[in-house]
């Protein structure tokens, strides 16, 4: 059973900065693309970030240069840190794990976790 368990969510200060981990169960992550997206309530679903197996990042406009995410393939783990937040950044975050073969891909996601900015 594919198990991703987020983790580090909490309330903090604009400006303050929060560490979000993603522990992954069930498969190895190291052939696949890691993620952090988000939704805030009545919004979609959105990319925060995600990192390739060769490491490349993608950021989302709105968090580039605050934000890093890094991955351990050996404890199995992806991170996020994020930095200088601001009250929009509130929202669910949530960890993703996706493999792509030939038209097909797969996709595992965590349950959340929650992380509320306030000004």
């Amino acid at each position: 059973q594919v198990q991703l368990v987020e983790s580090g969510g909490g309330l903090v200060q604009a400006g303050g900065s929060l560490r979000l981990s993603c522990v992954v169960s069930g498969i190895r992550i190291t052939p696949y693309t890691m993620a952090w997206y988000r939704q805030a309530p009545g919004k979609q679903r959105e990319l925060v970030a995600d990192i390739t197996t060769d490491r490349d990042t993608t950021y989302a406009r709105s968090v580039q240069g605050r934000c890093t995410i890094s991955r351990d393939n050996i404890e199995n783990t992806v991170y996020l840190e994020m930095g200088n937040l601001r009250p929009e950044d509130t929202a669910e975050y949530y960890c993703n794990a996706q493999i792509k073969f030939l038209t097909r891909s797969w996709d595992y996601w965590g349950r959340g976790t929650q992380v509320t900015v306030s000004s």
